[in-house]
């Protein structure tokens, strides 16, 4: 009983973002299948209902990688071997196109599904493609945030900036005829800050810009996130976890299928079975997954910048081979999974940020990081877009007031789809080419 109130409660809040505001897609004619916004953020779309895209044998692509910060790659544990450069995807067409550059959501690679599917989305409709991880994730981290604190808005996005042009730097010889930006979720709140950097330094004069399911407010975002890890599933105790209850889900649905298959439609089918997943199991799922994002970038940035507050400082030169990292990891991941993004955002973004702004409290390191900063811009700047859900689970009260307030009719609001979970619909990517096409 206790997980269904905290559960109801929680949705409750997030009605409070969209009750007083009609959607602008009527939800009939919409015609999402998926209504349950935790369903749609892990499931996705249908197979039959996304659309048709170039196959991977058809895209002449390529990965690349950066040497953005050799001296700090010099005293990194050969651990690090992987991700001392940045690597990045490019997909490029025969002659002149226009490039777009795509920014992934929190803690995710430039190679993970989404930014893949927008890829082929995106090269089908002939566009050159530029695939970039997230500020906050683990391999950009190490070789390519300046701070190695990512979460402070406009730090990520002068990362992300210089990461393009050297991008742009090391493909000279390609014919670019106008360039354009997105991204989803974080990657889509971190689009907006390198637009208007873009303003100010002029290397891209992006054309359009279109934000995808962004946080509003990074610290509500977080805040609902880690909320959904506090859900109490019935049934599950220290003796029987909620991954030895997921794993024998799916071994029994595995099982009654005859075959074990992963693919795009294996979720959908899943929650169709009889072993789906209940509201509870759900959301924890969800923020089970963004618990551990968040360690990875706890314990990476507290790592680089010797901080001691995951590894001992005293301990990090013992680290120096692979083998001795590997078997110091496992209890300092798990020290780093105790501590969650708002925790990071206490004891290593804020000391971080108070060395330039010494009289700054919590309150506005939150404005800083939030679209607010910089809602003059967006509000004046009729090349930027907005697509978001009135189901979205990272929106806070009053988060879709502020974007209707912001954006006008630049902002487009789906009944449906929870976080993400329509990116692949066909009614959105139409819509978003549309966009693009002006």
């Amino acid at each position: 009983m206790r997980s269904l109130q905290l559960l109801a409660a929680f949705l409750g809040g997030l009605s409070l973002s969209f009750a007083a505001h009609a959607a602008d897609i009527d939800r009939a004619t919409y015609g999402f299948p998926v209504t349950n916004p935790f369903e749609a953020t892990i499931a996705s779309t249908p197979p039959a209902q996304q659309p048709v895209l170039p196959a991977d044998d058809d895209i002449d692509q390529s990965d690349y990688a950066l040497d953005l910060m050799p001296g700090r790659a010099e005293q990194l544990p050969d651990a690090f071997w992987a991700v001392k450069q940045l690597k990045y995807r490019l997909a490029v067409q025969k002659g002149p196109a226009p490039l777009i550059f795509i920014i992934a959501g929190t803690g995710a690679k430039y190679d993970d599904s989404k930014p893949e599917f927008l890829k082929k989305l995106f090269y089908g409709a002939g566009y050159h493609v530029v695939q970039i991880s997230s500020p906050t994730s683990f391999d950009f981290i190490v070789s390519a945030s300046t701070d190695a604190t990512p979460g402070i808005s406009t730090a990520d996005a002068r990362d992300l900036y210089r990461v393009m042009e050297a991008i742009s730097n090391q493909h000279k010889d390609l014919q670019v005829t106008h360039y354009d930006l997105t991204g989803y979720s974080l990657g889509a709140t971190d689009a907006a800050f390198v637009s208007k950097l873009d303003e100010e330094r002029k290397r891209f004069n992006f054309n359009r810009v279109l934000l995808i399911n962004p946080s509003v407010n990074l610290y509500t975002s977080v805040n609902n996130l880690d909320s959904l890890v506090n859900v109490v599933i019935p049934g599950v105790n220290n003796k029987y976890t909620f991954l030895d209850e997921l794993t024998d889900k799916l071994t029994k649905y595995f099982k009654e299928e005859g075959r074990i298959s992963i693919s795009d439609a294996t979720a959908y089918k899943f929650q169709e079975s009889k072993e789906r997943l209940t509201d509870e199991q759900m959301a924890m799922l969800i923020g089970s997954s963004f618990r551990s994002s968040s360690a990875d970038i706890i314990f990476t940035s507290d790592f680089i910048n010797k901080r001691g507050l995951i590894t001992p400082v005293a301990t990090i030169d013992k680290l120096d081979t692979e083998e001795s990292f590997k078997t110091a990891l496992v209890p300092l991941y798990r020290k780093s999974l105790d501590c969650n993004f708002v925790c990071y955002l206490n004891q290593q973004v804020m000391p971080h940020w108070k060395k330039s702004n010494p009289q700054g409290d919590l309150q506005q390191l939150v404005h800083e990081t939030g679209l607010a900063n910089i809602q003059d811009y967006l509000q004046s700047s009729p090349k930027i877009a907005v697509f978001h859900n009135a189901d979205d689970i990272i929106l806070g009260p009053g988060d879709l007031g502020f974007l209707r307030t912001t954006f006008g009719d630049r902002l487009t609001v789906y009944p449906l789809g929870g976080h993400c979970g329509n990116i692949n619909y066909r009614v959105n990517t139409d819509a978003m080419l549309e966009f693009f096409r002006g």
